[in-house]
């Protein structure tokens, strides 16, 4: 059994945003030469998400709308957390979206349905964050 850990980081000019990732993970993939295993993609930060979902704009501009009557940013005042901070909202976004995804690979590819893709979503952004890929196999 094999593993192998990088780190991916990003920093959004925006305070949310949904960037696809896959790419990047299965650049991952392919540099750490594993054929047949499992990859964790995990968000390491409280605010921001990893999921699987399509790329598609109007679907994104609907998660956008969703979240935001779900758990709306403001005002401010309506979240306990909101204390020192304003980020209660992001708080909340992440734990609807999710922390990480766990994937199969097969013949050296990420096994994943023909729409598939993996998504880092930040949900209070304006600052530098990482997100964990591990990949377990042979």
């Amino acid at each position: 059994m094999q593993s192998f850990r990088k780190e991916l980081w990003f920093n959004t000019l925006t305070r949310r945003a949904f960037i696809n990732i896959t790419q990047q993970v299965e650049s991952c993939i392919h540099e750490s030469g594993i054929r047949e295993g499992l990859v964790l993609v995990n968000a390491m930060h409280i605010t921001a998400s990893v999921f699987i979902n399509d790329d598609e704009s109007g679907l994104h501009h609907d998660f956008e709308v969703w979240l935001e009557k779900l758990v709306p940013e403001k005002p401010y005042s309506q979240y306990k957390h909101n204390g020192f901070e304003d980020n209660a909202d992001a708080h909340l976004k992440r734990t609807i979206m999710g922390r990480e995804v766990v994937v199969a690979i097969s013949e050296g590819k990420l096994d994943v349905g023909p729409w598939e893709q993996i998504f880092y979503g930040e949900f209070d952004g304006m600052r530098k964050k990482r997100v964990l890929v591990k990949i377990i196999g042979q």
